[in-house]
């Protein structure tokens, strides 16, 4: 007994064993964490499944199976070194060399997140896209695009220089602009390049292609909602003493802003529709959360429940937007709840963001210089996920034949045409016998 009562006394007697302590509780939370995320892939599919049509069901879900497959092999062999190697030109790109780590924990963490970026594009250009297209692309994403983008603000890069042209360090805590911008810009791309599915435009106007499965889509993110509180929680990238509170802290924060966004998703429709809907709301608390994605760290908790407010508006008017004034068909949102919401939870650090006590943000007196660098980095992400985006796709529709499916194909469904299978034997085995 004597023993037990004396282990406070021991471990604060020996600063080397209690830092160990700390060091090893710190791995454990960003593996936990890690698998929640990895998990996440999980929601993807079922969202992006359940939101579209049931014929393009299987299809989905060996995109969602890729994109973890080939995205850890891509990150690790190259995308972890463009990431966190050494800086070799003034804060844009750095390079360690190939297989290059600083420790498996982190690499593991990290690799989650490169596949999430990737999973963004899939939900856009469900329904039309050739699998090896979209296979091609998923590498191109995890192995460059993400990778080189995530350095400049994650490993010390130009957006953190304010010797250079940054009147204040860039913030993105857990990636609005890194993961979510990045992918969600990149979707923007694909989905223009690919076009409309067929039958989603008639004469001008969009016509509603409801999901197979809205039960589906619901559990999809319930799961993404409980992978967030890894991706955010996560990042805090340690466990222990001040850095337990701060990584709580980031985690109710989530929490507050994806029900802040959930509401104002619901609430809009409501008023706007006259009904409810479950769709809106479903991507209102998506928006929500990453709009305190960037801020989870610089934020009140006051200051995430306006974010996510503001966010689950935001995303009803984007989708809108999208749909009927530039006439693109993205066929989950998912360029209005990662990219325009992600540019969103990017820029309101500037505007109430806080640093521990201190006010950072325009309106409670930290000064326009926070917001003109988180401006620059939002329109830094943008330009380079659209332009990398656009020249990869171009080149792939180049050598590939083109980006889509033919419209015999698309009829019959990917799964017939791309994979040979179905979703559902039951409902759809005469197409499949007529195909076969």
């Amino acid at each position: 007994m004597s023993l037990l009562l004396n282990v406070p006394l021991l471990i604060q007697d020996t600063p080397d064993l209690a830092a160990a302590v700390k060091d090893d509780m710190g791995m454990l939370w960003m593996l936990l964490s890690g698998i929640l995320v990895f998990f996440m892939q999980a929601g993807f599919f079922l969202v992006e499944s359940g939101m579209t049509d049931s014929k393009n069901a299987v299809n989905i879900a060996m995109k969602n199976f890729l994109d973890i497959a080939v995205g850890s092999l891509a990150f690790w062999f190259i995308g972890y070194s463009l990431m966190y190697g050494a800086d070799v030109s003034g804060g844009f790109f750095h390079w360690g060399g190939f297989i290059f780590s600083q420790g498996a924990a982190d690499l593991f963490f990290q690799t989650v997140f490169a596949a999430t970026a990737a999973t963004i594009v899939s939900g856009a250009i469900a329904g039309r896209t050739k699998y090896t297209t979209y296979a091609i692309f998923s590498i191109i994403m995890t192995a460059i695009i993400y990778p080189i983008a995530g350095g400049w603000e994650w490993n010390g890069g130009w957006l953190n220089n304010t010797d250079g042209i940054m009147p204040a360090e860039f913030i993105d805590f857990a990636g609005s602009s890194i993961v979510h911008s990045v992918g969600g810009w990149a979707a923007l791309v694909a989905a223009w390049m690919v076009g409309p599915r067929i039958g989603k435009y008639l004469n001008g106007k969009p016509v509603e292609m409801h999901g197979h499965n809205q039960m589906y889509a619901t559990l999809g993110v319930f799961i993404l909602w409980l992978g967030w509180f890894g991706f955010n929680g996560g990042s805090q990238l340690a466990w222990g003493g001040a850095d337990s509170a701060a990584a709580s802290q980031v985690v109710l924060v989530t929490n507050l802003a994806a029900a802040a966004g959930a509401l104002s998703g619901l609430l809009f429709t409501w008023i706007k529709n006259g009904k409810p809907n479950l769709g809106m709301t479903l991507n209102g608390s998506l928006a929500g959360l990453v709009s305190i994605t960037a801020g989870c760290g610089n934020m009140t908790e006051g200051g995430a429940v306006l974010a996510g407010l503001i966010g689950g508006i935001l995303v009803v008017l984007s989708i809108g937007f999208i749909e009927k004034t530039l006439k693109i068909d993205d066929a989950v949102g998912a360029i209005s709840v990662h990219g325009v919401a992600g540019a969103w939870g990017t820029l309101v650090i500037g505007l109430w963001g806080v640093d521990g006590e201190t006010g950072i943000g325009l309106f409670n007196g930290g000064g326009i210089a926070q917001l003109a660098a988180q401006a620059i980095g939002v329109i830094a992400y943008a330009v380079w996920a659209i332009g990398l985006s656009f020249i990869s796709l171009y080149i792939l529709k180049k050598a590939c034949n083109g980006l889509r499916v033919t419209e015999e194909e698309e009829i019959a469904g990917l799964d017939i045409s791309e994979h040979g299978a179905i979703a559902y034997p039951g409902k759809r085995q005469r197409d499949f016998d007529q195909a076969s």
